[in-house]
This record gives C-alpha cells, sequence and structure tokens, in this order.
C-alpha cells in the first residue's frame, strides 16, 4: 500500500473512516467454505464421468449426433524410451479421414532419456465442428497432467449447451480452460493426479463450420500460426503470443500476486515464489502448477483469438514448442506449402523431422524437445 506525500491534516472521522475500508470486513468464512466445498464435489463429479465416457460418448449423449459422421483421435500416454518415436494414438468413432480432410498429426519423443513423451494432442470432427488441441506437459509428472488436460478440455467443450450455437466459443473457451485448472487441483487432492509443481501448456482450436469460424484459446507457448498464400508468395502469422514472464503485462500480474521474475542468465525469465526457489516456470500462464497458481500469479485465463478466414488463408498449423524453438511461423510455411492438402500427413512428418535436425544441430545431439504437429488445410492446395 501506498503512502501519500501530502502533509495534509486529516480528520479524525476520516481517518476512522479510511480504516474501515482497509479492514477486513466480517468475512464469513463458512459460506466460502461451502462454495469450495460444492465446486470440489462437482469436479470430482465430473472426474468420475469424464473416466467412464470417450470423447464421442459426451456428444452423442442427448441422441442428437444420430446418424451423423464423427471421428476423434488422440493420443495415449506411453513409456517408449525411443527417441523420436511416434506416440500411441486412440481412435474413436468413424474413419476420420484424414486425407480427405486435409489433416496431418505426429507426436514424436524427444531426445530425453529421463522422461516420456510428455507432449498429448487431439483432434475431433463432427458435422457442426472441429477441435484441435496440443499440450505441452512439464515437470516430473507433466505427461500425466498434459495427457489429464487433453481428455478434459474437450469433453466440458462438447458437453457445454452453448454449443449447439455458433456464436459463444470465446466464453466456452475461458470457462472451460479455468474449470479444467479447477478439475486438475481436485484430481490432485484426490491423490490421483500429481501437479503441485507439474502442468501443461494447452492451445486449443474450434473451427465452427456452419459459421466457419476458427476460434483459438491459449496459455504458454504452443503457437498457433496461420499459412497464407499471397499472389506469388506464402505468409505465416502467428495467430497467438507466448506467455513468457518478462512480458510487461505478465510480469506485473505475477508481481502483484507476489511472485518474482528472474533471468537465469542463459536464455529464460523464470518465476519464483517470494524468497523462494520454487516453482522456476519459464512461462507465465499454464494448466496445473498449482503452486505457481497459488503463491506466483500463474493464471489458467487463455488469451482468444478469432479468425474468420479468407480464401488465402490456406493451412493451420498448431505445434508444441518443439517444432518453435528453431522454426519461425515463416519457415514453418515456406517448408510446407508445396504438399497439397491429400499430402498433409507427409508435411506433418516432413516439419517434425526438420525440427528434429535443427534441434541435434543447434543442441550438439545433447538434447531434443518432444514434438508436436497438427496441419489443418483449411482450402484445398494441390500437389
Amino acid at each position: 500500500m501506498g503512502c501519500s506525500s501530502s502533509s495534509a491534516t486529516i480528520p479524525e472521522a476520516n481517518v476512522q473512516k479510511q480504516r474501515r475500508r482497509l479492514s477486513v470486513g466480517n468475512v464469513d468464512t463458512s459460506e466460502v467454505h461451502e462454495a469450495d466445498e460444492r465446486a470440489t464435489q462437482e469436479d470430482r463429479g465430473l472426474i468420475a464421468q469424464f473416466n467412464q465416457k470417450n470423447l464421442l460418448d459426451m456428444i452423442q449423449r442427448d441422441g442428437q449426433q444420430k446418424g451423423r459422421r464423427n471421428s476423434a483421435i488422440c493420443s495415449s500416454t506411453d513409456q517408449n524410451p525411443t527417441s523420436f518415436a511416434n506416440k500411441t494414438m486412440q481412435q474413436y468413432g468413424d474413419e476420420l479421414q484424414a486425407a480427405q480432410h486435409g489433416l496431418g498429426y505426429t507426436c514424436r519423443k524427444g531426445l530425453k532419456p529421463e522422461s516420456p513423451n510428455q507432449d498429448s494432442w487431439c483432434m475431433l470432427k463432427t458435422e457442426d465442428f472441429s477441435i484441435y488441441g496440443v499440450f505441452d506437459g512439464h515437470g516430473q509428472k507433466g505427461h500425466d497432467v498434459s495427457n489429464f488436460v487433453k481428455d478434459v478440455l474437450p469433453k466440458l467443450i462438447v458437453s457445454d449447451p452453448r454449443a449447439a450455437s455458433s456464436d459463444q466459443w470465446s466464453a466456452i473457451l475461458t470457462d472451460c480452460f479455468r474449470k479444467t485448472q479447477s478439475m486438475v487441483n481436485t484430481s490432485d487432492k484426490m491423490k490421483q493426479l500429481n501437479a503441485q509443481m507439474s502442468g501443461t501448456t494447452a492451445t486449443l482450436a474450434v473451427h465452427d463450420h456452419r459459421s466457419d469460424q476458427i476460434t483459438v484459446g491459449h496459455v504458454a507457448d504452443s503457437t498457433a500460426v496461420l499459412g497464407t498464400k499471397n499472389s506469388s508468395s506464402w505468409e505465416g502469422v502467428a495467430l497467438t503470443r507466448d506467455h513468457k514472464p518478462n512480458l510487461k503485462d505478465e510480469k506485473a500480474r505475477i508481481e502483484k500476486a507476489g511472485g518474482r521474475v528472474v533471468f537465469d542468465g542463459y536464455a529464460n525469465h523464470r518465476v519464483y515464489a517470494k524468497n523462494a526457489r520454487y516453482p522456476g516456470l519459464n512461462m507465465s500462464r499454464c494448466i496445473g502448477d498449482l503452486l505457481g497458481h497459488q503463491d506466483c500469479g500463474i493464471s489458467c485465463e487463455p488469451e482468444i483469438a478469432t479468425v474468420e478466414p479468407s480464401n488465402k488463408d490456406r493451412i493451420l498449423f498448431i505445434c508444441s514448442d518443439g517444432v518453435w524453438e528453431f522454426i519461425t511461423p515463416q519457415e514453418a510455411v515456406t517448408l510446407i506449402h508445396h504438399y497439397g492438402s491429400s499430402d498433409a500427413q507427409k508435411a506433418a512428418d516432413f516439419l517434425a523431422k526438420e525440427a528434429w535436425d535443427r534441434w541435434i544441430r543447434e543442441e550438439g545431439g545433447a538434447v531434443v524437445d518432444d514434438i508436436t504437429v497438427i496441419l489443418v488445410y483449411l482450402k484445398p492446395v494441390g500437389n
């Protein structure tokens, strides 16, 4: 609390009024506790429900999807130690027909012998809308957190009654990101998840086919990029900004909450609690990392971007930072635009391999981050 430099005398009555305003009033803590308990019980119920149903079960629960084509495919946590191995996948519903829809996806384990592939991803395609998400875990149990969020966040979205219309996606994504964080917290309390100092990025795009509008919500640094074809050239533009602690607005929020932003002397600004050496995060927003949220001003609030694709907007990229560490959005578009939409899978594989090769070259073969690529060809691109 700042002090005024004025020396004017303040009447005693006004001093008392100011003191009363600055004092904590009579808060009924029992009401706060009851509200927290209700939220926890609601989370427990959702966790139990989601554990019993896959993503398509959530869509088809009301019978309105009968006879309609719905496809879902997502990663599944595995312990494969092989570098550059593709992560295990699960598919539900109708065959995805990726080539027909211009979809490419791959999730490759990095060169990190001490941990499994901590990236997770998902795709859902319905006649009304599609969902594409990438989640890059960090911390000792980051793979568990990213897998949990990959499962929970899309289920919350498709369960939201507002998804029946095409004009509420910004509000839906904001509410569902917050609810996902609450469910991570509850799962941690239930000892089903260890998220005290483990968490995940989250970048999720909803493409509403009714309005042909794309809404992207994200926390942290799994960047979404739009590839645009102009008359004689291609352009790659990021739709998201990396949530880094040294950004002016992010740093202000962290410091207001009692956290600190410290440069590590190498490449990153990191977040620490006051007078403490945790959590050391190099991002200012994420899902999970419960101590960081509690003590340092880390946020799960997503930034929302809305795009109405023109005929020039051809390719949507959503990738983990294993891609973006050494490849710019412009380079990514330049590298794969010559692949036609029916070869989207080849394009995704090529981009992942190029990212791997650059890590090996830049880091001398010492380390490679996990690499996840989702490509969505919004308009047909010739081979």
